[in-house]
């Protein structure tokens, strides 16, 4: 696939995630990503035919850690697509998104205290849909 169609799926990726592509570099086959608050990274794309697999990575070190979880998944066995990639990480970082909802937004519904059982379960499983409804009840 070229540089462009990668940049085409990263893109349409995008619009259904907090993350925007910042950035583009087709000769270093490199996209760069951001989100509120302050989460960053990039992905190196492989070039055609040559058997080497993407690369995720951040500049910045407090997100190095979340990146991990994508790095194993990039490392294990078959070739992956960008659009799996970018899931896994979009993934890896979902504990961030939860933390920083949970600062906005200190209510669940009307006068309900999200508990410290729901901010588990979300972190555990990565899914917050209808946890209030038999967690907190």
């Amino acid at each position: 696939m070229d540089f462009q169609q990668l940049a085409d799926v990263a893109e349409k990726w995008c619009s259904n995630t907090p993350f925007e592509l910042i950035a583009t570099e087709e000769t270093e086959r490199r996209m760069d990503f951001y989100a509120d608050p302050g989460v960053s990274f990039y992905v190196l794309c492989p070039d055609n035919g040559c058997g080497d697999n993407f690369h995720v990575w951040s500049e910045s070190e407090d997100c190095l850690p979340f990146l991990q979880l994508a790095q194993d998944y990039i490392s294990s066995c078959g070739k992956k697509t960008l659009h799996e990639v970018l899931e896994k990480v979009f993934k890896s970082f979902r504990p961030v998104f939860t933390q920083e909802k949970r600062k906005r937004m200190p209510t669940q519904g009307p006068g309900h205290k999200c508990s410290e059982q729901c901010y588990s379960y979300e972190l555990k499983t990565g899914n917050n849909t209808n946890v209030h409804q038999w967690v907190s009840g």
